[in-house]
């Protein structure tokens, strides 16, 4: 990326604070009387911004990704992080995206992003996440207050949803909020200011929503499969043959078009002698994986899945969409791949089935997932009616919430949350507890110590507060990766043998956290 020349950068920053202005400075162009002249006054009074050297403030303009960004964690006594690249916001936006207010993919790190128009809808979700976490809002009740409901992106109902009933968020003349669309700088100091008013209790409080209750802790056994036999799903617990509950904790490959070498019988074995008790064959879709290579990839899914059940161990095998986001995309020759994978697994209680990865991009749940969901479970239970089958959710297998609300009807059912330490928290958490108390079963079938890209940290105190949680709930995991690549997700330090065994010398520091969780 391009940076910024000096005299471009400070007019970009102009908008920010760099010295509070006086409280109720004027600007000369914000009129007197002006819809948003208390908003704007009520900012700099704030301390959240100033004007620029010549005296405007530029009401009209759109105001960019950064600015509202770096504008919401100042509000919000959000320390700055250690930024990734020289832009003059990057501590902000850092802070903001370990603090989990929006995720890599919506404003990538590395800055592509930053001196762009944010567009509403991540706006709010932003603002929500920072200023008001724990307001909620109804869906029946708000979205009818949204003309253009329909063209809202589904990971950003919660946010939207709680604006609207927290009254920061609201309609123009037509009732549409204009998801896509940028806003101005005048009315992203109202949404500021109505936010900071409600923080404050200076509007009438939000209806309450129920909190969700945490499950009781679980006490769950681990063992192999000679121990538990074929699993199943009862209520939100994956239970053994017997019925007890069970916690299944092991290793994600890396895609195994590049690193199937740790996907062999010998690795899978070295992570079991740690005490891990399922492996996880990441066969990717698309970037050079199955879609180009299918034999290939077929013959590495089947050594992984041998040489787990040689070793006692539950397997799972993901059909890895990443880049290809819509599962609908590639339907038929998932159910296809689906169906002569569960006939020649059949009868073997260790095997499980993850149908997509991460789904992601402009997919929703109700139109894309579920019905990829449901023509694939019926592929699979035509030739194997007892195995467990693991459904991802929309943005990266992380809306949960909406599986919650429209599950996918059948038994032995689960559904995958994926979370990174460096970028997803305590409203994520939230998430999954309101999913189990609507009664769904989840497995978070990939996380890392790190941030969502593979990269920072290692991340080990927010890691060990996620397992806690999981640990709490009797939720089954596998960490990401398997690997000696050269991040601080991977397990294996670069040069360890593929085919282990591994000392505490093969592994990076991930590596021996998560090695050490294996066993309860």
């Amino acid at each position: 990326m391009r940076k910024l020349s000096g005299w471009i950068a400070a007019a970009v920053a102009g908008l920010l604070l760099a010295g509070a202005a006086p409280a109720g400075a004027a600007f000369s162009d914000v009129r007197p009387g002006s819809w948003y002249e208390a908003d704007v006054a009520a900012m700099v009074e704030a301390g959240a911004l100033k004007g620029y050297p010549d005296g405007t403030f530029r009401p009209g303009n759109e105001i960019t990704a950064a600015e509202f960004v770096a504008v919401a964690a100042r509000l919000a006594g959000l320390p700055k992080g250690q930024g990734q690249t020289g832009h003059w916001a990057a501590g902000e936006l850092q802070a903001a995206l370990e603090a989990g207010w929006y995720d890599w993919d919506e404003l990538p790190p590395t800055g592509e992003g930053f001196n762009r128009p944010i567009p509403r809808q991540l706006a709010v979700k932003v603002l929500m996440w920072a200023l008001l976490p724990e307001v909620r809002g109804d869906y029946n009740t708000e979205s009818a207050k949204i003309s253009d409901f329909p063209a809202l992106s589904g990971r950003y109902y919660e946010p939207v949803l709680a604006a609207y009933a927290a009254g920061v968020a609201r309609g123009g003349p037509d009732g549409a909020f204009r998801p896509l669309d940028g806003l101005s700088r005048a009315e992203a100091c109202a949404l500021f200011r109505r936010a900071l008013d409600r923080a404050r209790g200076e509007l009438p409080p939000a209806r309450p929503s129920p909190e969700p209750t945490a499950p009781q802790p679980v006490e769950a056994r681990q063992g192999g499969v000679s121990e538990n036999g074929w699993l199943e799903v009862r209520g939100t617990q994956l239970c053994n043959e017997a019925g007890r509950p069970v916690v299944l904790r092991g290793m994600s490959s890396h895609g195994l078009q590049w690193y199937g070498q740790f996907a062999s019988e010998g690795a899978i074995a070295a992570t079991g002698a740690y005490g891990a008790n399922v492996f996880r064959a990441a066969m990717y879709t698309a970037e050079g994986g199955w879609l180009s290579q299918r034999e290939a990839m077929e013959a590495r899914v089947a050594a992984a899945v041998d040489g787990a059940v040689r070793n006692d161990m539950y397997v799972i095998i993901d059909w890895h969409i990443l880049s290809d986001g819509n599962p609908m995309a590639h339907v038929d020759e998932a159910a296809d791949f689906f169906a002569r994978m569960a006939e020649r697994y059949r009868d073997v209680p260790n095997v499980i089935y993850e149908i997509c990865n991460e789904p992601n991009g402009n997919v929703s749940w109700s139109g894309d997932v579920k019905p990829y969901a449901e023509r694939v479970v019926s592929a699979i239970r035509a030739k194997s009616p007892r195995a467990v089958v693991l459904i991802g959710s929309p943005t990266w297998s992380q809306d949960v919430h909406l599986a919650a609300a429209d599950p996918v009807e059948g038994t032995n059912l689960m559904y995958t949350l994926h979370f990174y330490a460096g970028t997803h928290g305590k409203a994520l958490r939230d998430r999954v507890d309101g999913a189990l108390a609507k009664g769904l079963p989840i497995f978070v079938s990939e996380w890392g110590t790190s941030r969502a890209d593979g990269s920072g940290g290692v991340f080990l105190e927010e890691a060990r507060v996620w397992l806690d949680f999981l640990d709490a709930r009797g939720i089954s995991w596998c960490n990401w990766s398997l690997c000696d690549k050269n991040e601080t997700s991977a397990a294996l330090r670069p040069g360890a043998p593929a085919g282990g065994p591994w000392t505490d010398a093969h592994l990076t520091q991930s590596g021996k956290f998560v090695f050490s969780r294996f066993a309860p």
